[in-house]
């Protein structure tokens, strides 16, 4: 495999790496032959895929906040990365109306102390950014947001994240134009599902929560439409960038955006019901169900938001593979399966099912 070739042996630090998103990237890169370095703070829960896995007992495995900026420096010091994966953030919309200040101080300036670190450590040769659909100016079009639409943000969390867009291009121009600086690429993807996400806020582990406690789920705006796919896909995207930024660097460092294909973009309602249809496949049990619980006063979440992958496919030979039902499948029967078997061999069994099908991969 390309990608394998690619990664084996190569210094990796992932910001964020006890995270959802960053301990299956962290997986990965394992199975990659990477020699991987991770930066984060400590996980939320002992069920958390990364505690869960034990993938930090592969890796040298640092706790810091992105916030600190003598720690940062000190972790990219000890480490010299070639690569660096930027996933370090405070991820929920809903957590942003009740510490805006936090928000806005890790995700937009724990970005510029990412990115500084970058420009202090000559190793570094690529980094992939990772920010979020969210960062658009979202005016709830029928059509997709392309990587060049204006920047924006109407809650705390959509806002930090367009401005650590900004601060990544104005980075990219002022230190890293050169023929011989690091190449830097920011990464915009969509709600991803996936195994041992155990946060707040979020529809499957709120899903996998109610079933645990017998209740019925509430969900607040089942109406809402949101470009859903399985955590390895835009992880792919990732992990495909940064081989194109080690090879062709000034060609590939701008933004890119990763989201599933038109046909498989749902409203919540949906996600939920399909869930509880694989999960009650998979288990025999007898689940019960969801309710609408909408507020018109609740806080301001995106009622329509899609990506435009056109770029992505075209330029980057990257697509998705897996659909709708594929997704929620593949979810659902991690969720199924966690408790009484090995987690990291559940997750590398899940990717490289998802590297078979991949063109991209073989």
């Amino acid at each position: 495999m390309e990608i394998m070739v690619e990664l084996n042996n190569k210094r990796v630090l992932i910001t964020g790496h006890t995270g959802f998103k960053g301990a299956w990237l962290s997986i990965w890169l394992d199975m990659l032959g990477a020699e991987l370095s991770g930066l984060a703070l400590d996980p939320r829960t002992e069920r958390d895929v990364f505690v869960r896995s034990g993938i930090g007992h592969r890796m040298h495995d640092h706790r810091g906040d992105v916030r600190d900026l003598d720690t940062v420096l000190r972790v990219f010091a000890e480490e010299q990365p070639e690569i660096v994966f930027h996933l370090a953030a405070q991820p929920l919309v809903l957590e942003s109306y009740a510490d805006p200040v936090g928000t806005f101080a890790t995700n937009t300036q724990g970005t510029a102390h990412v990115l500084e670190a970058i420009r202090r450590t000559p190793s570094v040769r690529a980094a992939v950014v990772v920010t979020t659909d969210k960062c658009y100016e979202n005016r709830e079009w029928v059509y997709g947001y392309r990587e060049n639409d204006p920047m924006g943000g109407h809650d705390p969390y959509s806002a930090s994240k367009g401005a650590a867009e900004l601060v990544i291009s104005a980075y990219r121009r002022s230190f890293f134009s050169g023929d011989n600086s690091a190449a830097i690429a920011s990464a915009r993807a969509g709600n991803v599902i996936g195994g041992g996400d155990w946060s707040d806020y979020r529809l499957v582990p709120d899903i996998i929560r109610a079933i645990e406690n017998g209740r019925m789920l509430d969900i607040r705006s089942p109406g809402a439409v949101r470009p859903w796919q399985h955590v390895v896909e835009p992880l792919g995207g990732y992990l495909l960038l940064a081989q194109k930024l080690m090879e062709q660097p000034r060609r590939f460092a701008e933004a890119w955006n990763f989201g599933p294909l038109p046909q498989s973009v749902y409203p919540v309602g949906k996600i939920a019901d399909a869930f509880y249809r694989y999960f009650r496949e998979k288990t025999g049990q007898n689940l019960p169900g969801w309710r609408d619980t909408s507020n018109p006063g609740q806080a301001h979440e995106a009622g329509l938001l899609l990506l435009d992958i056109s770029k992505a496919i075209q330029v980057l030979g990257w697509k998705p593979v897996l659909d709708f039902d594929q997704t929620v499948a593949f979810t659902a029967d991690w969720y199924a399966r966690y408790a009484a078997e090995d987690v990291l061999e559940l997750c590398r069994e899940q990717i490289t099912e998802y590297m078979r099908r991949n063109r991209a991969f073989v």
